[in-house]
């Protein structure tokens, strides 16, 4: 190979964008289900839980 085809070669592999869009999405998904993940943890958790609780309570307790 010669070293302007090497060049043109290297060049057109470091401008190739294939494939970039699948591992944007995979990245992008696993983003999405670790912060779903923390969300249910903390949602779950007994302190939410309560907090919720006595929201609900205290909306459904008030008299007009």
């Amino acid at each position: 190979m010669t070293r302007t085809a090497l060049s043109g070669r290297l060049a057109a592999l470091a401008t190739d964008d294939d494939g970039m869009s699948t591992v944007e999405y995979a990245v992008g998904t696993v983003a999405a289900a670790a912060f779903a993940a923390l969300l249910y943890a903390i949602v779950s958790g007994d302190d939410v839980l309560s907090a919720l609780t006595g929201i609900v309570e205290r909306a459904l307790s008030t008299s007009f």
